[in-house]
């Protein structure tokens, strides 16, 4: 029988008249790309982090290829040492550029690399280290670039996380990707930004995500390989209105995973549900999704369909890279090879998490959870 109860989202972006607003004013004045709402959004960005640049394009995964581009990676015979588990746009973008994804597993409770495991898989070939900031947890990024390698951060589910020194996540001068897909901490519907700072690193994304146009933007001059990555400017207007509500939007993410945390609390004793932590030794989480990991030996996509029978939309979160047909199939990857990562992979689910959902909503997911994991 289908529970007659209004069903819950996994997520819902906050929408309100200010962004239409924005929206109405760049569609009226006719100035649709490449005008005065990108610059600003990628100036109100930059000054967030506390760095010198930023260069807004039309997807995370779009900056991750043009921030490998930026730090060297090209072609074969450069590796780049990442985490297997991530969105698959992490190791992809690697792939595009030519290289070869080296895959590291991760730590068992912050999900993220260390620089010990990281240390341990460099090699001459090493051309670029790709931390992720899993679940919007810090990775220790300042132990990883005294390796000595160039490092390129994906932060795409991290905005507004710190480092444990209090340096903002995207902060520490390494080309930093965001991602701002309609469940991101804020949301140009599409679309990404590399932070950086280095003036030649956004001068060359400038200039890539635009077919590779010279700086003057003339059109008789595209002097190197370039794309159309280009951010249009009612994204950055939808941007902009984003980042003046961030702040309030971060505060009630905060306040949801609190209410999380104190109604699944007796769930956790009883069961062995796990939840991640709030912060670690490298730093502040800011909260994009609320992920747990389902009991050991319980059966987590029944979990998933059990849940949306009651109206309760979970999501799967997040496949090992490696384990994908298409990785399998070029690189010989094996189930056992990341086993932390296969066991956060194969127990992950992604319960419903906006910055406006309501305590009784809280309430009624963490029951529902718990009639099917304790019934």
């Amino acid at each position: 029988m289908t529970d007659a109860r209004p069903p819950i989202p996994v997520a819902r972006p906050v929408i309100g008249e200010a962004e239409e607003r924005a929206v109405l004013e760049v569609l009226r004045s006719r100035h649709l790309s490449l005008g005065p709402r990108l610059t600003t959004f990628e100036q109100r960005f930059a000054e967030r982090l506390g760095v010198p640049h930023a260069a807004a394009v039309s997807s995370g995964t779009a900056a991750l290829h043009l921030a490998l581009r930026a730090v060297g990676v090209d072609g074969p015979g450069h590796e780049v040492v990442t985490s297997p588990f991530s969105f698959i746009a992490t190791a992809n973008t690697v792939l595009m550029q030519g290289a070869t994804p080296v895959f590291v597993d991760v730590d068992p409770v912050t999900l993220n690399v260390t620089a010990d495991a990281v240390a341990s898989a460099v090699t001459g070939r090493t051309a670029a280290v790709l931390p992720v900031h899993i679940f919007g947890l810090p990775a220790d990024v300042p132990a990883i670039e005294r390796l000595g390698h160039p490092v390129v951060e994906d932060a795409a589910q991290a905005l507004g996380a710190v480092h444990a020194d209090g340096v903002p996540v995207g902060g520490r001068g390494h080309p930093t990707i965001f991602a701002f897909y309609a469940n991101k901490q804020i949301t140009t519907g599409e679309g990404g930004l590399v932070a950086t700072a280095d003036a030649g690193v956004k001068a060359r994304i400038d200039s890539e995500r635009n077919q590779g146009r010279a700086p003057d933007m003339q059109w008789l001059d595209h002097d190197r390989l370039g794309f159309n990555y280009r951010l249009s400017d009612l994204q950055c207007a939808l941007g902009i209105v984003q980042l003046d509500r961030l702040d309030g939007m971060l505060a009630d993410r905060r306040r949801v995973a609190g209410w999380y945390r104190a109604a699944l609390a007796d769930l956790v004793d009883r069961t062995g549900l796990e939840l991640l932590p709030d912060r670690s030794a490298e730093g502040e989480r800011s909260w994009f999704v609320y992920v747990v990991r389902t009991p050991r030996g319980v059966d987590r996509d029944a979990t998933i369909r059990a849940l949306a029978d009651r109206g309760i939309q979970t999501r799967p979160y997040l496949p090992a890279i490696h384990r994908f047909s298409f990785y399998r199939e070029r690189f010989g990857f094996r189930d056992g090879q990341f086993p932390v990562a296969e066991d956060a992979a194969d127990r992950g689910l992604s319960l419903p998490f906006f910055p406006e959902m309501t305590e009784s909503q809280v309430a009624r997911v963490a029951d529902d959870l718990a009639a099917v994991l304790a019934p």
